[in-house]
């Protein structure tokens, strides 16, 4: 399905409200509660506390347009890594710790399963992640009965080095695009999406720098993307009014992004330190412009350079 217009389109998005079922409902029912965390009905944001597969698991089914999701890499290992130029632990907390590849598989297949449940018949996900899990969700995808649309090549201008010297410095992070099944009929914004490339159809690897100074303001979150990498996510799969969900919020950058374009968003985060850090930004997010028309977009390296042709959108 092909989006031939930016005008705003009716449709019959599930309110933020109307995504779960109430705590209360949730405890008659003897099932674990959860609690609303922070809420913004103006710009119809909804963040969520405690553990995305069983709050998913309570969620209306069939409620949700589109799913972002970044969940653990298992990178938490005891190594070292180079951050603003100075070695610095990779250990980023429990939930990033490896259980083994089995068990790792194991709750990937479960939370993608949740997710699948919530989503439209038309609904689609998007997943990021590293080598180390990319492939695992991939697989399970398949095993579930997703249909893969695309994989999308996220490459990082700025990333930093790797110490050892002993392998290709990892400067790419993927992000599968499928929708909910075969039978799916998934929305593409396809003449967006073009215009945004100078006209030309849009390739599947995308060259946006990692989150700069001005977007860790508030904190830092250890796998915060950028607002541009989800403003694009955002505009190329949904509608205006539609119902955008990120299991693993983080830092709630996919809210910015989705309030940003006149999206609603629910969030699910089980962690304290970036449900603060997540209250602060989407209370913040009056100083991001309110998009009610078509961004407008530069070329980023200069035509010049052979072999890059990619444009992104930029905020006046």
């Amino acid at each position: 399905m092909k989006a031939t217009s930016l005008k705003k389109e009716s449709n019959l998005s599930v309110s933020p409200m109307e995504f779960y079922v109430s705590e209360e409902t949730a405890a008659c029912g003897h099932k674990k509660p959860f609690s609303t965390y922070y809420d913004n009905p103006e710009h119809s944001i909804k963040l969520l506390k405690g553990n995305c597969i069983e709050i998913l698991n309570q969620a209306r089914k069939n409620s949700v347009d589109m799913i972002f999701a970044d969940p653990p890499y298992f990178l938490s290992n005891g190594g070292i890594t180079c951050h603003a130029g100075k070695m610095v632990s990779v250990n980023k907390g429990k939930w990033d710790k490896s259980k083994g590849a089995v068990e790792n598989h194991k709750f990937t297949l479960e939370w993608l399963n949740a997710c699948q449940q919530v989503l439209k018949p038309h609904g689609t996900i998007w997943v990021s992640g590293t080598t180390h899990i990319i492939y695992s969700v991939g697989y399970a995808m398949q095993e579930l009965g997703y249909k893969i649309l695309n994989d999308i090549i996220w490459y990082k201008r700025n990333a930093p080095p790797n110490l050892s010297c002993r392998y290709f410095t990892h400067s790419t992070e993927i992000v599968l695009w499928a929708a909910k099944n075969v039978k799916s009929k998934h929305y593409f914004n396809y003449e967006l999406m073009k215009k945004m490339n100078s006209g030309k159809q849009m390739r599947n690897v995308w060259e946006i720098s990692a989150p700069q100074a001005e977007e860790k303001k508030f904190g830092k979150h250890p796998t915060q993307k950028p607002v541009e990498l989800l403003s694009r996510i955002v505009l190329a799969s949904t509608k205006e009014g539609d119902l955008v969900l990120d299991p693993f919020s983080g830092s709630s950058t996919t809210g910015i992004a989705s309030a940003s374009w006149n999206r609603k968003f629910v969030g699910i985060e089980l962690e304290d330190e970036y449900l603060q850090l997540s209250k602060k930004r989407l209370e913040s997010i009056s100083n991001y412009p309110q998009q009610n028309q078509e961004p407008k977009t530069h070329r980023i390296p200069p035509k010049r350079q052979e072999g890059h042709n990619a444009c992104y959108p930029t905020y006046a």
